[in-house]
């Protein structure tokens, strides 16, 4: 059929629109390829669902954050920067798919991730094997970084903190002998393991550990019932907020605990309280940055304002620390391009307290594994329904 003057321009109109489209960049999601030439692309995986979904909602939300800083600021040498999001669902196998997928798109510089340590160690060998830094805001456990040159990390390693944790209990609450429950996946049981050989080394007495598995375990009364009749002066649970809630709500209503509750920094989540509820208060966590002890600096201040004003509520320690590897990524991206090899090279070179990238939770610096020891720990307590500082800090024996 013969077009008229009126459906040839409509034609015309739909083919222009085409093309523009054709050359946008593509959203923040699903790791599709997109940008081309003038766009930087940066990638950031966590658990967008599952049980630490609200761990990946702080990691995405303090990633768009700065990323729409350095885009309002012109982006770098006149080029946008994408961010590209993509969830593992806290699943060591969706981990190592997403790392294959994201390793062999060229158009990703680098991947801000994996959060779980578990995801860490299953996506690393992908990265590795392809050749694209992978640097964590998260993964505490202390293989996360070894055996790979490719991957690093801004917080400190779980045995940092394990040493520290046992520490805490024997030199500052006073405890001799403490129950431990873990969750039997890298992280914690790392943590555990650390928390445990540190114990024995100053005389804090572990009774047998007890183990559970993340989203397996949904009846903790048989866990936690282990330690009934059992005198301890202190309980320490090693793994994330959702568990740990439910472990807490047990131990304080059901088997009537009153002695301390600590926990490692998977529990440093608004969620822990939310779910616990008054069986949270006075609960200890280590935490690798706390906001309100930082109060008064001036970065600090800045972000927890920027952050707030695009989503009606404070960051956490984990959307700081995202905000800080998306920051140092985006430098090493404007000092050397987007080539992946220059950018390892950047942040291999990164050794120093001399050349430390400086955010928001401090000075940012590798050894030659890639790991963090730059930055340590704090103590946060649940206080009136919020995670606040704990009245005694504390300096570990052993660094």
């Amino acid at each position: 059929m013969a077009r008229t003057g009126v459906q040839r321009a409509i034609g015309f109109a739909i083919a222009l629109a085409a093309a523009a489209l054709a050359g946008c960049p593509s959203s923040s999601g699903g790791g599709s390829k997109g940008g081309g030439a003038d766009t930087i692309r940066i990638a950031v995986v966590g658990p967008m669902s599952g049980s630490g979904a609200a761990f990946g909602e702080m990691i995405r939300k303090a990633a768009e954050l700065k990323v729409s800083e350095v885009n309002a600021q012109g982006g770098i040498g006149g080029r946008k920067v994408e961010l590209v999001v993509e969830d593992d669902r806290g699943d060591t196998t969706e981990a190592a798919n997403v790392a294959r997928k994201l390793a062999g798109d060229r158009s990703i510089s680098i991947v801000i991730g994996h959060f779980n340590s578990t995801c860490s160690n299953a996506a690393k060998e992908e990265y590795n094997r392809k050749g694209v830094v992978q640097f964590s805001p998260g993964s505490t456990n202390v293989s996360v970084c070894a055996g790979s040159p490719w991957t690093f990390r801004n917080l400190y390693r779980d045995d940092y903190q394990g040493t520290f944790l046992a520490e805490y209990a024997k030199n500052v609450l006073g405890a001799k002998r403490v129950a431990v429950i873990f969750d039997n996946d890298d992280y914690g049981r790392g943590l555990m393991e650390a928390f445990r050989k540190r114990a024995g080394e100053i005389g804090l007495e572990v009774l047998p550990p007890i183990s559970y598995v993340r989203e397996r375990t949904s009846d903790f009364k048989p866990v936690v019932g282990q330690l009934a009749g059992k005198p301890i002066d202190a309980l320490f649970i090693s793994g994330l907020y959702n568990e740990a809630a439910l472990i807490t709500k047990v131990a304080r209503e059901e088997l009537g605990l009153t002695v301390p509750i600590l926990a490692g920094d998977g529990v440093m989540n608004d969620k822990f309280v939310e779910i616990a509820g008054k069986a949270a208060e006075g609960v200890y966590v280590t935490t690798p940055f706390l906001l309100d002890a930082a109060k008064g600096d001036p970065k600090v201040e800045a972000f927890r304002k920027a952050f707030r004003e695009k989503y009606g509520k404070d960051p956490d320690t984990w959307a700081a620390l995202t905000y800080d590897a998306v920051g140092m990524a985006l430098e090493a991206i404007r000092d050397v391009g987007t080539d992946r090899e220059k950018i390892r090279q950047w942040f291999a070179a990164h050794t120093s307290a001399g050349n430390a990238y400086q955010g928001v939770t401090g000075p940012t610096w590798f050894d030659a594994d890639g790991d963090c020891y730059s930055k340590g720990a704090h103590v946060a307590v649940v206080k009136n329904g919020r995670f606040v500082p704990a009245e005694r800090q504390y300096k570990p024996q052993a660094q």
